[in-house]
């Protein structure tokens, strides 16, 4: 007889899952709550690609990422958005 134990919180998924972990990691975080950024392997290494609207909020996705996956390494590709109001007028015509 096996006996099964439920996985820790802090334990890495199999590698075949990890995006999937990330993924739901950013987009369940209450403090995140982040669809726009996709989590791929290459190699060994996870790579974050994406857009968000500030330097600050891209480094809490990564510090999340880093600390739920400590053991993983992590390529950032997340750029920033204009989020602010324009200071100049758009000429239509």
């Amino acid at each position: 007889m096996t006996d099964s134990y439920p996985r820790p919180e802090a334990a890495e998924p199999p590698a075949e899952y990890l995006e999937a972990a990330v993924q739901r990691l950013l987009t369940e975080n209450a403090d995140v709550a982040e669809q726009g950024i996709t989590a791929t392997r290459r190699d060994n290494t996870l790579v974050l690609c994406g857009e968000v609207e500030s330097a600050q909020r891209r480094d809490e996705i990564l510090r999340l990422v880093v600390e739920r996956f400590p053991d993983v390494p992590v390529t950032v590709d997340i750029g920033l958005v204009r989020s602010h109001t324009p200071t100049d007028a758009e000429e239509l015509r």
